[in-house]
């Protein structure tokens, strides 16, 4: 990777550094929710950095903001699980948490709203709502939500992905990046899609569960979108959690379209990786929840939901 120009005025013994754009931070710019910090550092400081983007081949916005999480105890590698698959599948679509409970565990995942009501994106600390056909709005901090997977998105890895022809491509790269099957992690895939299919859940009717519900969903697609997937890796294992495999929603540059992903094509893609360490589930109190009947196997089910989308297992 190409070193990230900056801009550099000496003051005594002191270096103010402004970070140019570089190609996976431009698509970080279309975002108004990502500030910008200028700031000066001494000349040791910034021979640290040097030596550290040398090393990782990482930007140093991204070192930086690294480093500022860690300092500041940031919990950057904690999943945050609101309810679990087999509840979603059983039809436990009743608001157990609120949006502005979400952004207090992360800024960055997705999930769904009360009545599974279209699906979720949560990007740069933005809550948007997935409507039928694509359409996409920002939502406000008090709406209810039943089900959502957060983190603080930091990447440890970023990696550039070429000409991909099918979603399956882009999950057979991605694998080869990944640590291990046995852990869970979380990936912002940033670029211009030349085709992206996707969909979105419609409210269910009372009563509805998951693969019923799923039946009137809209599916639709688009061309030439610039945008991002928001999207996890969930072990095999935690099926009765999370989405086992690979689990991806997709938002456009300006935050008015988007769905769960089913297929896409792109030339150039920039994708950053992020490991988690642990995991965090908030249980649901709702009467919903508490009446359900959660001892099924949710796996069945969840492959009809997903529609074969993700996997269950890659190379590790």
């Amino acid at each position: 990777m190409d070193k990230v120009p900056c801009l550099l005025s000496v003051v005594g013994q002191s270096v103010q550094v402004i970070t140019a754009t570089d190609s996976y931070n431009r698509m970080n710019s279309m975002s108004s929710n990502r500030h910008q910090l200028q700031c000066r550092i001494s000349h040791t400081l910034w021979a640290a950095l040097e030596s550290e983007q040398s090393r990782t081949g990482d930007s140093i916005e991204h070192i930086v903001e690294r480093a500022l999480a860690n300092e500041l105890d940031l919990k950057h590698h904690s999943l945050f699980q609101v309810s679990t698959t087999s509840a979603l599948v059983e039809g436990v679509f009743d608001g157990c948490t609120r949006v502005h409970d979400l952004k207090c565990h992360g800024d960055f995942g997705v999930g769904t709203f009360e009545g599974l009501d279209g699906e979720m994106v949560m990007l740069d600390g933005v809550c948007y709502q997935i409507r039928a056909g694509g359409t996409a709005h920002e939502v406000v901090d008090s709406t209810p939500v039943p089900f959502a997977t957060i983190t603080r998105f930091v990447a440890d890895q970023h990696f550039r992905v070429d000409q991909v022809g099918s979603f399956e491509e882009l999950l057979s790269q991605i694998d080869r990046r990944r640590p291990s099957d046995n852990l869970f992690a979380a990936f912002r895939v940033e670029g211009c899609f030349e085709n992206v299919s996707l969909r979105a859940a419609c409210k269910a009717a009372p009563g509805e569960k998951l693969v019923d519900a799923i039946e009137h969903q809209s599916e639709f697609s688009a061309t030439q979108e610039i945008g991002t997937l928001v999207g996890f890796w969930a072990p095999l294992y935690a099926k009765s959690i999370g989405v086992p495999g690979y689990h991806f929603h997709f938002i456009n540059a300006s935050g008015k379209f988007g769905g769960h992903v089913f297929d896409l094509s792109a030339k150039e893609l920039q994708v950053g990786m992020h490991v988690e360490t642990d995991i965090h589930l908030a249980i649901p109190e709702t009467q919903q929840f508490m009446a359900a009947n959660l001892s099924a196997d949710p796996s069945s089910a969840l492959e009809r939901a997903e529609k074969d989308t993700h996997r269950e297992q890659g190379p590790g």
